[in-house]
């Protein structure tokens, strides 16, 4: 994930402050050197982690800090706080027009993922309740049109296209469908090249001054790093870009781009690629992002995917068995499979507080779901429903069965246990099982037991 060096150095910048008493002023300006040194390595723009890095140190050497009784902890508030400025301290939103369609503009290199984004875009706006068009105007690359329609078609987004036509003309009648059909926002995939070009950029100042849209998205594709904040730049002085989409911010990236683009260019991160899947984009939070990064967690962000991508009814039924005790194997396959709907393990784990900071060197194996679940579907019906049954010849007929070892069946059978004692606890004490009630509340779907796969 992203991040994930960055959030180990500076958890152990922050260590050694932690173990001094009080702070000197030699003690702040070694942490914040230590931290410029993993902004830059983070591939962060040095002009970026220089200023950054000064505020704080001007701010944590004042009186209030160095006389406080935890000093460490007001350094990291500190930190938290200008990370969040860094990154564009609200969340910014799309500016809908006051009359429909609201027109939103999608632009970028190839290979940022732009189109995928556009129909990403679109299905998140059509959860909100809009009724968006996706227009294709990429007439160059092979297979773009194609491309847009089936991603189109997967988020059950209608496509405007009129194959090889001047995309300027594609995009005004694009907006006239969708004054006739009823569409209110129109997300209009231009054309990217490989690299920044005069013919390109031209084509997109012409789209711009002929449809007047409402957002000028620029896609920018992460893990190019610093590549992809002089990208911003560039789009930016060239069409005045309204927000930034940020792209595989799930991949093995550094994360310097989303720390350095808003101070580039003036322009905020809108959105945030987490995942190859269409629901996998998610509403930029500064704060959010910033809490990621010291190692505290996103719990608000965890919460909101559980809420859209997992099936409220089923969480509360198994919440239900759970906290009667009677949770068997057909609760536990519900469960996995509630879990993989949420995204990779890492991602879950990583906006959990405490646990960002130290997943760098533990090894999660994201098929492991996979191999429990089946040798959950190579039980009998009867042993999914009475664990109780289970015998050593049983063990070995079901291991056969899912190809996993006897051991890894032992294992399961075990976790299963466990979370039926721990739910015997929680019952037998009336808070904490009150508290946990108010959790399954959420939606979230019950992990006893450990994460699987670590």
């Amino acid at each position: 994930m992203a991040f994930e060096g960055l959030t180990e150095k500076l958890s152990n910048a922050f260590k050694k402050l932690k173990n001094k008493g009080k702070l000197s002023e030699s003690d702040v300006k070694e942490a914040m050197r230590e931290v410029r040194l993993a902004l830059l390595e983070a591939d962060v723009n040095y002009k970026v982690a220089k200023d950054f890095t000064n505020r704080i140190f001007e701010r944590a050497v004042g009186a209030a800090v160095m006389e406080s009784l935890t000093p460490a902890q007001m350094v990291i508030k500190i930190v938290n706080e200008e990370l969040t400025a860094l990154m564009g301290t609200d969340d910014a939103k799309i500016d809908f027009a006051s009359k429909p369609p609201t027109v939103i503009m999608l632009c970028g290199l190839q290979g940022a993922g732009k189109t995928t984004h556009a129909a990403k875009l679109a299905k998140l706006l059509k959860k909100q309740g809009h009724r968006p068009l996706l227009v294709a105007c990429d007439i160059y690359r092979p297979a773009a049109i194609k491309q847009l329609q089936v991603v189109g078609e997967k988020a059950e987004v209608p496509v405007f296209e009129m194959g090889t036509e001047n995309p300027v003309i594609i995009a005004k009648k694009g907006i006239s469908h969708a004054k006739d059909y009823g569409n209110d926002i129109v997300i209009i995939d231009t054309a990217g090249r490989l690299h920044i070009d005069e013919e390109l950029m031209q084509e997109l100042e012409n789209i711009k001054e002929q449809v007047e849209p409402n957002e000028i998205l620029l896609t920018i594709d992460s893990m190019t790093g610093q590549d992809a904040v002089n990208v911003a730049k560039t789009f930016n002085e060239k069409l005045d870009i309204t927000g930034v989409i940020l792209t595989k911010l799930d991949g093995d990236t550094r994360g310097g781009a989303a720390l350095s683009v808003k101070a580039v260019t003036g322009r905020p991160i809108k959105f945030s690629g987490t995942g190859e899947k269409l629901d996998d984009i998610e509403v930029f939070h500064p704060d959010r992002m910033a809490s990621r990064i010291l190692g505290m967690g996103d719990v608000l962000t965890l919460i909101e995917d559980a809420e859209q991508k997992l099936d409220q009814k089923k969480a509360e039924e198994l919440a239900k068995k759970m906290l009667k005790n009677k949770m068997d194997f057909n609760d536990m396959l519900d469960q996995f499979e509630q879990i993989q709907k949420m995204g990779p393990l890492k991602g879950i784990m990583s906006k959990l507080p405490g646990l960002g900071n130290k997943l760098d060197n533990v090894d999660i194996n994201e098929r492991q779901i996979d191999w429990m679940k089946a040798i959950i579907l190579s039980m009998t019906k009867e042993e999914r429903e009475r664990p109780g049954l289970m015998n050593p010849s049983r063990k070995r007929r079901i291991a056969a069965g899912s190809g996993r070892p006897v051991e890894e069946v032992n294992r399961l059978i075990k976790q299963l246990e466990q979370m039926q004692k721990m739910m015997r606890t929680l019952n037998s004490n009336s808070k904490k099982g009150k508290r946990m009630r108010s959790m399954f509340n959420t939606g979230m779907p019950p992990m006893g037991g450990g994460f699987p796969g670590m």
